[in-house]
């Protein structure tokens, strides 16, 4: 596996998050898992018995010159099947699994979790790279045994890039033990939740825009919103609340320890809100409606597979006044949250975490 820098920090956090978690199932059906890695501080080098983590000691942009050499010293040694890559711009992983195949042909899938800037752009970088992703893409896919995507939102794009239809195949990444996230019966402390990583294209300013409207526009004093999460934008989040005069209203939580204090935390919660920009899942999505929590999103990922807009949950508009608004009617409305809450648990039993990693690890294994 040649994997992100997110992913092995994840490894390297001891948190036990989304890639920790997919590989304690996932491990199972592999005589051996090696995973090439970005640099990371304290990197772990095993878990499992039978996973092992190669983090590259070099900076960025020698990524691709680790990769290649640590694949190869790895297949020398012990003669791997297959290769997956986690690929995203600026494309290092997918160039350095092109070149380590023009020299073994052992097959890799590409896995193309989101494209960045894609459905909306949260800043320049995110343009710049989704302009990279249309003009790159069908050379990174044209040797590929098989390109992994997560929703048909994805899929669409790619079809009308000209990936060959019979390549792509639709595999979400999104999977939960749903002994962890289910419906708990607490208290309902928070009005609204938001959960993950506190960065532009999550959409956080959209959010507080909304919660300054609910409090001084449509008059909803006392609600408590809860986010949950930690990143680049925190302090900026701080200032606002304080400029928005939102004090009163908005906790910022900070991380959680894993995955039980996740769902406890949806579980305490009325609604969800997740205003991205753009998205591969998000993964928090499921988890929430696993929660019996009903959710407003905007249309990112995975949503527009799952979510009929006034059925099931809300579809928002990536504006403050489109969030508030459903916001507001969703709050006061408590017949609408049960049914959203009810039908939301239904959809979440497709994600079992061990049968969707089952069926995840046999399609990779008929590829080789």
């Amino acid at each position: 596996m040649i994997t992100g820098r997110g992913s092995a920090v994840d490894l390297a956090s001891g948190k036990r998050g989304a890639f920790y978690n997919t590989l304690e199932e996932f491990h199972k059906y592999w005589e051996r898992i090696d995973i090439i890695a970005p640099k990371v501080k304290k990197p772990i080098f095993n878990i499992f018995g039978n996973v092992f983590i190669h983090s590259s000691p070099w900076p960025l942009f020698l990524h691709p010159i680790f990769f290649i050499r640590k694949a190869l010293e790895v297949y020398k040694k012990q003669k791997f099947d297959l290769i997956t890559v986690h690929e995203f711009p600026p494309f290092y992983n997918g160039i350095a699994a092109r070149l380590i195949w023009n020299k073994i042909k052992v097959p890799y899938v590409l896995e193309i979790f989101h494209i960045p800037g894609y459905p909306k752009a949260a800043n320049l970088k995110e343009r710049i790279y989704r302009g990279l992703f249309y003009l790159f893409i069908s050379y990174d896919c044209r040797e590929a045994k098989a390109v992994r995507v997560m929703n048909n939102q994805v899929v669409e794009k790619l079809t009308d890039l000209r990936i060959p239809q019979s390549k792509i195949n639709l595999i979400p990444a999104i999977y939960f033990d749903l002994d962890i996230f289910k419906p708990m019966n607490l208290e309902k402390k928070y009005d609204f939740i938001f959960v993950g990583r506190l960065v532009k294209n999550k959409g956080l300013n959209l959010l507080l825009e909304a919660a300054k409207l609910l409090r001084f526009k449509f008059q909803v004093s006392g609600f408590k919103m809860l986010i949950v999460g930690d990143g680049s934008e925190r302090k900026n989040l701080e200032l606002r609340i304080t400029n928005y005069g939102l004090k009163d209203n908005v906790i910022l939580y900070g991380w959680v320890k894993d995955s039980q204090e996740v769902a406890q935390l949806l579980n305490q919660s009325k609604i969800l809100i997740l205003p991205s920009y753009n998205e591969g899942g998000p993964r928090v999505l499921l988890e929430a409606m696993a929660c019996g929590v009903p959710v407003i999103t905007t249309r990112v990922g995975i949503a527009e597979d799952l979510i009929k807009d006034g059925e099931n949950g809300f579809f928002t508009d990536w504006s403050g006044e489109s969030i508030s608004e459903k916001a507001s009617k969703l709050l006061e409305n408590t017949e609408l949250q049960r049914n959203f809450a009810s039908s939301g648990l239904e959809i979440a039993k497709r994600f079992e975490k061990r049968a969707a990693i089952k069926n995840y690890a046999e399609k990779l294994q008929r590829l080789i």
